[in-house]
């Protein structure tokens, strides 16, 4: 006999819909913690509702839906069964594209917690249909560039009225973890020229706004595990992504000149109310950023050039934070050390000894 919630969870496919809207609104309680297992019965057809009825007119039952299903995310099973859905991933990009759509931000949630699967990679092979209200905003029918398009041109509701897309800040994180995702962040894209992780460095200092501060911050730095694109990033002058990770660790201090000229250009002459990123959590990853880029010996000395040892110093005189601390200590080691010689340089000192061991014969 199934208990009092498994005939809850069956009534999610009831032909009433009265029934499924009851059973709806007293099952979002149970989608987290240990109670969510519920939606396990009769081997997860659950799911299969749910999914359905996040496709419907009703938006209380799509707001419903969505959330149970977002919560169910942290059941592996369970998150399996939604995101190697491909039909369904590509439906849930359409919908987040929808203009119109009031639960887009929930759906941005949905997709975030998805993530954490690598099947999401699939998010970047298909496109979504646009109709005629879309296609003036969206250029691409790629899936990955209509919602990278929602998160930079719908900031601040700039979009739709409904949603800010704060949330795919999470979810370009969580994408930019895997090497697919990577390689999308820093190449230049065909639809419009520009590479897409030069779109994010503006929301670094966005101070209002911690979901994005922090997704970005996120994305920076996972892009930075492919030590190849390294240099691209730093002098390319469409990307310049220096200066956007300094900036949120700079403060209002004062820099002597011979050091401040050196800087990017974007630090230099700072007000004297310069804000600096107010939590130490996300200073860390801009840390961890910096701490990445000192893994090869060409991007170590172009942050010497700019003289990012005086912005981490002034940062290590004010932290009260440990943390902060020792990633500025690491960083400072990493820039303050000496280098050792290349090949080319080793070759020429030996080359050096061998002429000293000659004899030099006197005629």
């Amino acid at each position: 006999m199934p208990t009092e919630l498994e005939e809850l969870v069956e009534f999610l496919h009831s032909p009433q819909p009265a029934v499924v809207q009851i059973a709806l609104s007293n099952l979002v309680g149970y989608s987290g913690g240990p109670q969510q297992q519920v939606f396990s019965y009769n081997n997860y057809e659950a799911i299969k509702d749910l999914k359905h009825l996040t496709k419907s007119e009703s938006k209380t039952m799509v707001e419903h839906s969505t959330t149970i299903l977002a919560n169910l995310c942290e059941d592996l099973v369970m998150r399996s069964l939604i995101v190697e859905d491909l039909p369904y991933l590509q439906f849930l990009v359409g919908k987040i594209a929808n203009l119109k759509n009031s639960n887009a931000d929930l759906m941005c949630i949905l997709l975030t917690n998805l993530a954490k699967d690598d099947h999401i990679n699939k998010i970047l092979e298909f496109e979504i249909p646009l109709n005629e209200e879309t296609r003036k905003v969206f250029t691409s029918t790629k899936a990955i560039d209509c919602l990278m398009d929602c998160f930079v041109k719908g900031n601040d509701r700039k979009l739709n009225a409904y949603a800010n897309y704060d949330y795919l800040a999470y979810f370009f994180a969580d994408l930019s973890r895997f090497q697919q995702g990577r390689h999308y962040f820093i190449t230049e894209q065909a639809y419009d020229a520009v590479v897409p992780i030069s779109k994010l460095l503006v929301f670094t200092e966005k101070y209002e706004d911690k979901i994005r501060r922090e997704g970005v911050a996120s994305t920076i730095k996972n892009s930075l595990f492919d030590t190849n694109a390294h240099m691209k990033l730093l002098t390319d002058p469409k990307i310049n992504i220096l200066p956007f990770i300094l900036l949120p660790l700079a403060g209002p201090e004062e820099i002597d000149e011979d050091e401040m000229f050196d800087l990017p250009e974007e630090l230099q002459l700072l007000p004297p109310d310069k804000q600096r990123e107010p939590l130490s959590g996300i200073q860390c990853i801009h840390l961890e950023s910096l701490l990445l880029l000192c893994t090869t010996r060409p991007a170590r000395e172009y942050l010497r050039e700019k003289q990012v040892y005086c912005i981490i110093r002034e940062l290590h005189k004010v932290t009260q934070v440990d943390e902060v601390a020792e990633l500025c200590d690491r960083i400072v080691q990493m820039l303050k050390r000496d280098e050792a010689p290349e090949p080319a340089e080793i070759e020429a000192i030996e080359s050096d000894d061998d002429d000293d061991d000659k004899i030099v014969e006197i005629v």
